[in-house]
């Protein structure tokens, strides 16, 4: 578990500057007049990754998290199907999203993953189901203006656009 966590860690902090170097493509500051630059979310975002990475770290040197104390196995037998089911499930969704677009991706990925590994009631699987998309659809393509693909979904949005854009 021990060497679990600080790989994961430094791998997380690679990725992480990564994204900040692609991001820094695009402006990262504040715009005059037009908001945040393009690579801003994504770059700010990926600043605070690596600083929780770096954190992690020095948890791991100081051997104050209970990770960095363990010395169990990293994965019991019993959680490899649980990371197959559930890496599985994300492959399904990366793969709806040509069809469905990324907010019906969404929906269907939330109900497979809340209710049928989850375990959780009806009610609360349509509620975070349902609501997940919406609110995603008013941060990214009203208030970030970051339009996501929508597949075979999208006729139901054009009213939207003309409503919120």
């Amino acid at each position: 578990m021990r060497r679990a966590e600080l790989v994961t860690a430094l791998l997380m902090a690679a990725l992480s500057i990564y994204l900040m170097w692609k991001s820094a493509e695009l402006p990262i500051g504040w715009i005059p007049d037009e908001g945040p630059g393009g690579g801003a979310f994504s770059f700010w975002l990926a600043a605070a990754m690596l600083g929780s990475c770096l954190w992690i770290v020095v948890n791991w040197v100081r051997r104050t998290s209970p990770q960095s104390q363990s010395t169990r196995r990293f994965m019991e037998p019993g959680v490899l199907k649980m990371f197959l089911l559930v890496g599985g499930g994300v492959t399904a969704m990366v793969g709806l999203v040509h069809f469905v677009g990324m907010y019906g991706a969404i929906f269907v990925f939330l109900i497979y993953y809340i209710r049928y590994l989850g375990g959780h009631s009806w009610r609360t699987t349509v509620s975070v189901a349902a609501g997940t998309p919406v609110v995603a659809f008013f941060f990214f393509d009203v208030a970030l203006r970051i339009v996501l693909p929508k597949g075979y979904l999208e006729p139901w949005f054009l009213p939207l656009y003309d409503i919120f854009l």
